[in-house]
Parts: structure tokens; C-alpha cells; sequence
């Protein structure tokens, strides 16, 4: 099951971004997302995330 990122708690600050271990989390436009095909729901973002704003889906 893939993760997804809560964006009325993300601060945009990268963490996830830098901690995944499949580059399975892009920014556009200010925003990160998670790509559920590519995402192998390790959870290392989730456990990075200092505002908790990802979780499974």
C-alpha cells in the first residue's frame, strides 16, 4: 500500500524527498507528492516527516 502526503500539514521542507529510497517523491509546484506506482511502502519518508503529514493510504 502505498503512502500519500497530507498537504494541510506538509511545510514543503524536502525530508521525504531526500529519505526516499526510490525517488518516489516529486515536487511541483511547491508541492511534494508520492508516486503510488513507483512508492514500495517502506515508510522511511513517513518516519522523516517532522509534521507527520504522511501516511498509508
Amino acid at each position: 500500500m502505498a503512502y500519500e502526503i497530507d498537504q494541510s500539514k506538509c511545510i514543503q521542507c524536502g525530508d521525504c524527498a531526500e529519505s526516499c529510497p526510490v525517488e518516489a517523491i516529486l515536487e511541483e509546484d511547491g508541492k511534494y507528492t508520492i508516486d503510488a506506482d513507483a512508492c514500495l511502502s517502506c515508510g522511511v519518508c513517513a518516519g522523516t516527516c517532522p509534521q507527520e503529514a504522511i501516511s498509508e493510504e
